[in-house]
């Protein structure tokens, strides 16, 4: 029992700290020039990488949903987080070193509409894809199959509006 408490209490943690980080990294009054003009490039990179995840996701549904492959569905949805990771990381180094863009196209109710709610969901999405795993993990497939219904779509939503936000913003980008 101490371990679930514990586990949900890291859960918890982590999906406070990951928004609040972010955060203060995107808020901060300098911004750090120790990675080099390399950081530039992130935004492609990490446009790739919310492509990629998106199509994980759809595999991964797929394969459990009209295959009942349990094998394949836990590993695409391991390389999916795993992917999740990589892009907060360069996120993360991104905006600590970047100033960040400005939108200067004409579709600014679009725009700013994908940009808020991808930036909304993607709080709200952390605790439910480390709980989905979490069940996963510990062989609470109930629990799992009931956390997943919500995961998914906003997991996905998440990955796919941020390649529109990308490509709605990649033409202001200054390298």
């Amino acid at each position: 029992m101490k371990d679930k408490y514990l586990s949900v209490n890291v859960i918890v943690a982590v999906s406070i700290l990951i928004p609040v980080a972010v955060a203060v990294l995107l808020f901060m009054p300098s911004k750090i020039s120790i990675f080099g003009e390399w950081t530039y490039k992130l935004p492609h990179f990490n446009a790739v990488i919310n492509s990629l995840t998106s199509l994980l996701l759809v595999l991964s549904f797929y394969f459990i949903k009209y295959k009942k492959n349990i094998v394949l569905h836990q590993r695409l949805n391991t390389l999916a987080f795993t992917l999740g990771a990589i892009f907060l990381l360069s996120y993360i180094i991104y905006h600590s070193s970047v100033e960040s863009t400005k939108y200067l196209g004409d579709s600014r109710s679009i725009y700013f509409f994908f940009l808020i709610s991808h930036i909304l969901l993607s709080i709200v999405v952390v605790p439910f894809v480390l709980f989905a795993f979490y069940y996963s993990l510990t062989n609470k497939i109930d629990k799992h199959k009931k956390v997943v219904k919500y995961t998914f779509p906003i997991w996905l939503y998440v990955s796919v509006s941020g390649v529109i936000v990308y490509f709605m913003i990649s033409p202001f980008y200054q390298f």
